[in-house]
């Protein structure tokens, strides 16, 4: 399907109509990362609240500096890289500069995400092995993705994957509760069944078998 003539807003209409016919993972690709965000902000406004939309930035402030990466972006990769491995109709608009950076494989994603579930038994030494294996700080209080705090019985954790932080009670070995917090207040505000965790897409973890 090749269209002409599009200008401003008409070309997310389009889109969206065509991708509304098609159920399935769709890639919207802009020239750059400004006409990216013009489209995906489109598509917000023509579908509020509708949880397919995503945007996939790239992850380092500046092209020639590897080391330099923007956390709330890495965190926006990992989001978009489990949703597309987890789901089946997803809206992902991006730019060429995002997609560029090579990503781990499918397979390897899988591998790499660990799921932690109420009533399920865990060893908070295994747990800190594991979040130490796949590229996680620990720290006293968490603040930022990346980080991990124990504190007896209490496991707070910060994925690469979620925008809030999460904490996990147990009972023994048992998980007891997960909740969503506030870092700033540290107030509960929503459970969960389960959660996964998910390593730094950008991290030494999965660089190895990293993808085009």
């Amino acid at each position: 399907i090749h269209w002409k003539g599009l200008i401003g807003s008409s070309k997310s209409i389009c889109a969206t109509t065509l991708s509304q016919k098609v159920p399935g993972n769709h890639l919207f690709l802009l020239p750059d990362k400004e006409a990216a965000a013009y489209f995906f902000n489109d598509l917000e406004n023509l579908f509020p609240e509708d949880k397919r939309i995503l945007f996939y930035p790239a992850s380092y402030r500046n092209p020639y500096e590897l080391e330099a990466t923007d956390n709330a972006n890495v965190v926006a990769r990992a989001e978009v890289l489990e949703r597309i491995n987890t789901e089946k109709n997803t809206w992902v608009v991006s730019y060429p500069k995002a997609l560029f950076e090579k990503v781990p494989t499918q397979q390897q994603l899988t591998k790499n995400t660990f799921k932690i579930e109420i009533e399920k038994e865990y060893s908070l030494n295994f747990l800190n092995e594991l979040l130490m294996e796949y590229g996680f700080e620990r720290v006293d209080f968490v603040y930022e993705p990346g980080q991990f705090s124990i504190r007896g019985g209490i496991l707070d954790i910060f994925s690469f994957s979620n925008d809030h932080p999460f904490r996990v009670e147990f009972f023994g070995n048992e998980v007891d509760s997960i909740r969503n917090f506030d870092p700033v207040n540290q107030l509960s505000f929503k459970r969960h069944q389960f959660f996964t965790i998910l390593p730094n897409v950008q991290g030494k973890i999965v660089q190895k078998i990293n993808a085009s």
